[in-house]
């Protein structure tokens, strides 16, 4: 995850790896879409036209991918926290 601040006017760069993630090159067009308790970029309908028709090699891909950075992670490790998620949904679901 980066952590990006507002500039003065106003300005919120897009971390490269995001970017490159995404596809995103200088002048992409994105829409901002208010979800409530944050935000979501999404490229307008042209530009998702054009990546959806762009055919790319494994190597591309794998190069976009971001990388992870972050201690070796088990699939009981992530079965486990998606367990936890899931009970902390119920609970909270149930608890109103």
């Amino acid at each position: 995850m980066a952590r990006v601040r507002i500039s003065e006017n106003g300005s919120v760069p897009l971390p490269q790896a995001v970017r490159d993630a995404h596809g995103w090159k200088p002048g992409a067009e994105l829409e901002i879409v208010d979800g409530g308790r944050g935000v979501v970029l999404q490229p307008v309908e042209a530009e998702q036209e054009v990546l959806a028709k762009k055919k790319l090699t494994i190597d591309e891909f794998l190069a976009m991918r971001p990388k992870y950075e972050g201690p070796p992670i088990t699939d009981e490790m992530i079965e486990q926290a998606v367990l936890e998620e899931a009970k902390r949904r119920w609970d909270e679901k149930n608890s109103r």
